[in-house]
Order: structure tokens, then C-alpha cells, then sequence
């Protein structure tokens, strides 16, 4: 048997059919500044943390699951809950969900415009 990692999850990727609307989304949605890197074999766009070292992921050219089948990717929001699920619905996502609360703070799932499940997390504290 391994160890237990601190942090289980390193890293997430989320597929999209138009990185650059899955960007206009993510950064209209979260407040970011994603920008579209080509540097590699492929186009993506970094999430960022604030020193550089935390756990995040990218998005990138891919095949999402059906519209809602995939796993869900949970991420911090700005401010309120209820605000970044009224900038989902504007930016061209769907909340799925009421507000649910849970010790470390309260979430919405979400779709984004690819039909990606995701969380918007909003810290209590």
C-alpha cells in the first residue's frame, strides 16, 4: 500500500469543442483572465491559483461526455454563489441545481456551454 497524498486530486482537464467560447465562458463565469496558450501540440488555457502552486487544471480541444454524463469539476467562485450562477445563465452555461450547503461551504452544479458538469463553490469563512 501507498501512502495517502495530501492533495488526491493533482490536476483537471475539461474538453471543449471552441476553446476560445469555453474561455469567454470560464472567464465571464469566474472572473479569470484565461488565455489561450499554442504553445504546445495543442491550444489550451490555463486555470490559475494564486501562487502558481495550487491545484487546477486546463481546458483544451477534446470530446466532452453527453451533456451532464461526465464527472464534475467543482470551482471556487468569486463573492457570492448566487451571483456566479445568474454570470453562468449569461454566459451561456445552465445551473442545475439549487444552493446546497455542506460543511465547507455551499455549490450549484452547473453545465457549461459543452455540456461539462460543473461545480461553482463558494467558501464559507
Amino acid at each position: 500500500m501507498g501512502h495517502t497524498p495530501q492533495h488526491f486530486t493533482v490536476w483537471a482537464e475539461i474538453p471543449t469543442t471552441d476553446i476560445d467560447r469555453s474561455i469567454t465562458f470560464y472567464n465571464d463565469v469566474f472572473g479569470l483572465e484565461l488565455k489561450r496558450d499554442d504553445s504546445g501540440p495543442n491550444p489550451m488555457a490555463m486555470f490559475p491559483t494564486a501562487d502558481g502552486t495550487g491545484v487546477a487544471g486546463h481546458i483544451y480541444p477534446g470530446t466532452p461526455a453527453k451533456s451532464g454524463e461526465g464527472p464534475t469539476a467543482h470551482f471556487a467562485v468569486p463573492g457570492k454563489l448566487e451571483d456566479a450562477m445568474e454570470r453562468t445563465g449569461k454566459a451561456g452555461g445552465k445551473v442545475v441545481s439549487d444552493p446546497i450547503t455542506i460543511p465547507a461551504g455551499r455549490f450549484a452544479y452547473a453545465i457549461d456551454p459543452d455540456g461539462n458538469s460543473i461545480g461553482l463553490f463558494e467558501t464559507i469563512g
